[in-house]
């Protein structure tokens, strides 16, 4: 699967970015160094300058590539939601059984990230890490519906409508499928927030991942009788 994946760029809304940051040598470092940044300070504290005295670039530069920081952040939630999308199409294609396709794809949802190294400049650890802690303020603005009409977060959503999919197959009487998936994928990384920050309100540790819960909950819920 890694060496399909290899040969796939992955897709972003093109109206999230004012030039592909993939095309050029500086779009590179910018993604690049982006991840590391913020990682180390946060997204409130991210400035294009800062980011421009990391790369040694003009903060003019950055604007070429991204009109503001709010639209980089969308970039990276797009491309993690697209790479895990097809991460997930290309896992589940042989698995015959929906509840079996499911627990595939909620593995690959709620999954501690490990670096890919097909993607030298994304770092898709890092990536997994600013997710968890930044993903909400994509759409918690003011702007929401907007960018939604723009399909901002269409990838984000095809990722659960492919997971609802599974469930409507396993259980076509279960009311909630929207809901049960929308659920899981967003407190999957709520569930890792918790797990490194608040560990006293979960029962994730080291021990016992978001997968194992996840996994645990849609058994007993489409399939009580397991």
């Amino acid at each position: 699967m890694d060496q399909l994946l290899s040969t796939i760029k992955i897709q972003v809304n093109d109206k999230i970015y004012v030039k592909d940051p993939e095309t050029t040598t500086l779009g590179r470092k910018i993604i690049q160094q982006s991840l590391i940044i913020m990682d180390e300070i946060g997204f409130d504290n991210f400035t294009f300058k800062k980011l421009g005295e990391s790369i040694g670039s003009n903060e003019s530069s950055i604007y070429r590539y991204f009109e503001n920081k709010h639209k980089l952040l969308v970039y990276f939630s797009s491309w993690y939601w697209s790479w895990i999308e097809y991460k997930m199409v290309f896992a589940t294609a042989n698995i015959v059984a929906p509840l079996d396709q499911l627990i595939k794809a909620l593995e690959l949802v709620t999954e501690k990230i490990e670096d890919d190294l097909n993607t030298p400049y994304m770092n898709e650890a890092l990536l997994n890490k600013i997710i968890i802690s930044e993903f909400t303020k994509t759409f918690l603005t003011k702007e929401v519906d907007e960018e939604n009409k723009e399909g901002f977060f269409l990838i984000y959503k095809r990722v659960i409508n492919r997971m609802v999919d599974m469930v409507v197959k396993i259980n076509p009487e279960y009311p909630y499928p929207k809901s049960l998936i929308s659920n899981i994928v967003e407190g999957a990384l709520h569930q890792h927030f918790l797990k490194d920050h608040f560990k006293t309100i979960t029962n994730c540790d080291e021990n016992t991942s978001p997968t194992a819960f996840y996994t645990h909950l849609v058994q007993h819920v489409l399939s009580p009788k397991l």
